[in-house]
């Protein structure tokens, strides 16, 4: 179901029945529970719609916090966050859906948050090739929330299955997310 020796090819995401916004998260006959957007999962993604994105992805990179943790074993590409780092998400902006370094004068998110959300994130290709204005900014996988509430429109993992996942995950893995 994806997965080789060299690490996982697929991950499969899928709502929970009469839980929109909770999730199983599956690859080689393990299954995670996860938390999703608010407003569960839609093929027509819009900014700040709490929708997260049906479709197939691409893994990018990984993210991680170096003052909360050593640096996670991947085979992904990995970069800190920054005091400096932050995600573009005004669609009026050449740069939305883009990293970008802070202060930034438009509408963004910081990745460096207080409440450890983004201490370890995977980047994937959502709205990024090409990118439309206004069809979703900062879709991620990340830390999710005690209790698995509902996010903006990411899919979130408690830290420890998080962390077993990013060291299992390759460059070219996938991430299917059922509509």
């Amino acid at each position: 179901m994806g997965q080789t020796s060299v690490g996982i090819g697929l991950l499969r995401v899928r709502r929970l029945p009469g839980a929109p916004h909770r999730g199983l998260l599956t690859f080689g006959g393990r299954a995670f529970p996860v938390a999703l957007g608010r407003s569960g999962i839609h093929f027509d993604k819009r900014e700040g719609d709490g929708r997260t994105p049906a479709g197939t992805w691409r893994v990018v990179r990984l993210l991680y916090r170096p003052d909360h943790g050593p640096r996670p074993v991947t085979r992904l590409p990995a970069r800190p966050i920054g005091r400096e780092d932050g995600w573009c998400d005004d669609p009026a902006d050449r740069r939305y859906n883009r990293q970008v370094r802070l202060p930034f004068g438009p509408s963004h998110e910081r990745l460096r948050r207080d409440d450890g959300l983004y201490d370890l994130v995977i980047v994937i290709d959502h709205n990024a090739r090409p990118r439309v204005k206004g069809r979703g900014s900062a879709v991620f996988i990340h830390v999710a929330r005690p209790g698995l509430t509902p996010t903006e429109g990411c899919v979130a993992l408690p830290l420890p299955e998080l962390r077993r996942l990013v060291a299992r995950l390759r460059p070219g893995t996938r991430v299917h997310i059922a509509g």
